[in-house]
């Protein structure tokens, strides 16, 4: 391998790909290597998880808390936005990558290392979302990515050489699909979940129990939103973290937030994901509500037009980007009066808003009402709908000449 190379930071989870990674980079480069994880809100023991990744070799173990950061400046941001991918996938995944590569550039630079090491395989999306966020930091850092040039090119050969290098790994043949969690959502992809004819096992999903074993009343919460993020639940003002905390308990409680997907990869092949997202259904259900009483109609129609080259941008890896930071700008503008309070029922896998209020709501009773009222002057609406079918009149008179001459 190469021999200019002098220190190197993996993205570091402490799950298959990457403890055999870390092994395998310590062989093939002999040099040190720093493994750095990002905490983003996934259930994980991170005293084991220091503690492995130092007896598989690591020089050093950095442990990030970007949990608030996460939740404060990717998810909300991409949630005013209304960004959700192939009309389902609420971008889970690709919202956490970002700000992971971003930490990873940062202790490369704090650790004077000259290269990056990523466990994403060849065939992902995760690959470029890490790369490109190297590249748009620090073009000069070398990236190391595994999956292209080895030879364990597949989960089998992964678990083989774990087991020959004593290294301790928590999938198994009988369970072989891969998982990634963050506050976000947990997703599953792999193994048994490739033929996309199987259903996913009830015992897989650990944010959410199924809508059939769910409550049978329904629970109500109230979420508060300033600028299009959400701030407050049942008038408690909580942090980014807290809330989506809190209505992750309250989603997977109800059995919200389940999804089962064939999405489209940017590499260009087809694949099967498995998708918990209960708290983020939940807003942006809510926000999308809120917005139908404080965004102008022509507004909406413009920003709604630009959601899904936004929601691609995240998807495709391209967060550092600048028509990313255009689109962003522009999302936010749209937002300034997204201000109030959506009530929202939860029962059984369903998320149905049933109130809304707001001191910046553009709907007036007095103009909406069918009783008698002083605002609006019904008989306007007669020339008001005859010059807007003008070309269809003069369409129609030129269609019935064209018939009469023929």
């Amino acid at each position: 391998m190469a021999a200019n190379i002098g220190k190197i930071v993996l993205a570091y989870s402490g799950g298959l790909d990457t403890s055999v990674i870390l092994k395998w980079l310590r062989e093939q480069y002999e040099c040190p290597v720093v493994a750095f994880a990002a905490d983003v809100g996934q259930e994980e023991d991170w005293d084991k998880v220091r503690a492995k990744g130092m007896a598989t070799g690591a020089e050093k173990v950095v442990i990030s808390d970007l949990r608030e950061e996460f939740v404060r400046d990717y998810v909300f941001p991409a949630f005013r936005a209304n960004a959700i991918y192939e009309g389902s996938y609420l971008l889970g995944t690709s919202l956490a990558r970002p700000i992971i590569a971003k930490e990873q550039v940062r202790i490369a630079e704090l650790e004077q290392a000259d290269a990056v090491s990523h466990g994403a395989t060849g065939k992902g999306n995760d690959q470029v979302r890490f790369e490109m966020t190297y590249l748009a930091l620090n073009p000069r850092l070398t990236i190391i990515a595994p999956w292209r040039i080895w030879d364990l090119n597949s989960r089998t050969k992964l678990i083989a050489y774990a087991d020959k290098h004593g290294i301790p790994i928590p999938v198994t043949k009988e369970k072989p699909y891969s998982s990634d969690e963050n506050l976000l959502h947990i997703s599953f992809e792999g193994g048994i979940l490739e033929d996309p004819w199987n259903e996913p096992d009830e015992s897989m999903f650990k944010l959410s129990c199924s809508p059939e074993k769910a409550p049978d009343h329904p629970t109500y919460v109230e979420i508060e939103f300033r600028q299009g993020s959400p701030v407050a639940i049942n008038g408690e003002t909580l942090s980014p973290v807290a809330l989506l905390t809190r209505l992750n308990t309250l989603g997977g409680a109800n059995g919200i937030g389940r999804l089962d997907m064939v999405e489209n990869r940017f590499v260009g092949m087809k694949s099967r994901g498995v998708y918990e997202t209960p708290g983020g259904t939940i807003i942006r259900a809510a926000h999308r509500d809120l917005e139908t009483i404080t965004l102008d109609r022509e507004v909406m129609k413009i920003r709604d037009s630009l959601v899904g080259r936004y929601s691609e941008l995240i998807y495709n890896g391209f967060w550092f980007s600048p028509e990313m930071r255009i689109l962003q700008k522009t999302m936010d503008d749209c937002q300034t009066t997204v201000n109030g309070i959506v009530r929202l029922k939860l029962y059984k896998g369903n998320c149905i808003p049933v109130g809304r209020k707001s001191e910046h709501s553009l709907y007036q009773e007095s103009f909406a009402t069918f009783e008698e009222d002083e605002v609006y002057t019904q008989s306007d609406a007669g020339g008001f709908i005859r010059l807007n079918a003008l070309r269809l009149t003069i369409q129609a008179l030129v269609e019935k000449k064209g018939r009469q001459q023929n």
